[in-house]
């Protein structure tokens, strides 16, 4: 999907206001030529937009059904800012942010283009002809960097006063349970007593620090040639100060393994030859940041938890055409798997 003066507009840019406002934005960057909508994004949108002198990528909030705090353009902007100019955590540069609705009718930013590949499918890896060698030194780049993220001095870095970490997981639970009551579409008892058992066994915060909030492969540009590097990582839209073991836990929720039967939602890549298991990539990034992972399965299960909730709210804008894009028809089916899955972590005591 693709528009330039003469064709179809894409959904949620409007051309003309989109090109005054770049024209005097980034002047040297010459005229708007085209944009496209980039596949994949579920929740804010990402596109590719070409100008005469360079390309640059255009983030906005979906078109519909936007949750109270979510999809906060203005934070999103000015963690990638600290990051870019105080982190070595990869990110697109920003260039600009407008909070003028005229424009696009909500708040955008613009970024610089970073060249890589989204690795998600077991098709992808095929394409690139990934070889087991790659996978594994793409998984510990992704760990690396994954530490260099839950690391950082935030202070230093601009941040510290990004996020409350404090009680971050109690104030976790009430907001996706908040956002839970205002996107389910059925009810779900077993969601109600997944609350009841998060609740009880809720643990203290461990160290506070920037979370990303949606850390996976998919959510990173890769490249690998000459070797294999995390050129950026993207969506940053629920970043914010926290315990960072929560990350961790959606990250191993996403980590598909070998033989398993795939999440309605998420990517495969991992199921791949190379990959290590999620167990391996916990271990790896325990090593690098010497955090504590004994109690990993609530983290894992909470995060099962939060992903169910953010699917739910992804299929309440399908059911009201708010979605733009493809692969969204059967996304509603992931909210009980999730849910159900998390309770056999809490059962069964692994992940």
């Amino acid at each position: 999907m693709s528009l330039d003066a003469n064709n179809e507009p894409v959904p949620g840019l409007d051309f003309p206001q989109l090109s005054r406002w770049l024209t005097a934005t980034l002047p040297e960057a010459g005229a708007l030529v085209s944009a496209e909508l980039i596949a994949g994004g579920r929740s804010n949108l990402t596109y590719r937009v070409q100008l005469e002198h360079r390309s640059v990528a255009v983030r906005r909030p979906p078109l519909g059904h936007v949750l109270p705090t979510a999809h906060d353009m203005v934070r999103e902007y000015r963690v990638l800012s600290a990051l870019s100019a105080a982190s070595d955590v990869p990110v697109p540069e920003p260039l600009a942010l407008c909070t003028d609705l005229e424009v696009l009718g909500a708040p955008f930013y613009v970024m610089d283009w970073v060249d890589g590949r989204i690795l998600r499918t077991l098709d992808d890896a095929a394409a690139v002809d990934l070889t087991p060698q790659q996978a594994g030194d793409v998984s510990t780049r992704l760990a690396e960097t994954f530490a260099a993220i839950h690391l950082l001095d935030v202070n230093a870095a601009g941040l510290g006063d990004f996020g409350r970490p404090e009680g971050y997981l109690g104030r976790q639970l009430k907001r996706w349970g908040q956002q839970w009551e205002r996107s389910k579409t059925a009810e779900l008892p077993a969601y109600d007593r997944l609350v009841e058992r998060l609740a009880k066994q809720l643990p203290e915060s461990g160290r506070p620090s920037l979370v990303h909030g949606d850390f996976r492969l998919d959510n990173a540009l890769v490249r690998l040639e000459p070797a294999p590097e995390i050129a950026a990582v993207v969506d940053w839209e629920m970043s914010t100060l926290g315990d960072p073991l929560a990350d961790l836990g959606l990250t191993l929720v996403y980590w598909a393994e070998a033989g398993e039967e795939p999440l309605p939602v998420g990517s495969t890549i991992t199921a791949a030859p190379g990959f290590p298991t999620r167990r391996e990539f916990a271990e790896t990034y325990a090593s690098l940041t010497g955090f504590d992972l004994s109690g990993i399965e609530y983290y894992v299960a909470f995060g099962c938890f939060k992903l169910a909730v953010v699917v739910a709210g992804i299929h309440a804008r399908f059911l009201q055409n708010a979605t733009v894009g493809e692969g969204f028809a059967e996304i509603g089916a992931a909210v009980p798997v999730l849910v159900d899955r998390a309770h056999r972590v809490l059962d069964e005591g692994s992940f």
